[in-house]
């Protein structure tokens, strides 16, 4: 029987929420994703990670993006002592 681990990820209420509102948008069609020659939203995917992306900017309760690397501060200080 499978157990919960503690490290499942846990969304707030409000991040439910606007991730909900993002999707709703995305089935109607009017998800913007850029600015570019295609702005619509192509994915599920695309529209749950601009609803995460969107409440994060706002600072509800998100985990950290694993896809994100260091910041480019921490990068040059360790390229600076190789």
């Amino acid at each position: 029987m499978a157990t919960k681990h503690a490290s499942h990820r846990r969304y707030g209420k409000k991040t439910q929420k606007k991730v909900e509102r993002v999707m709703h948008e995305y089935k109607e069609g009017k998800l913007k994703a850029g600015s570019g020659h295609h702005p619509k939203a192509k994915s599920r995917a695309q529209a749950i990670a601009i609803g995460l992306s969107e409440a994060r900017a706002e600072g509800d309760e998100v985990p950290p993006n694993p896809h994100r690397s260091k910041s480019r501060s921490s990068r040059s200080k360790s390229k600076s002592h190789s």
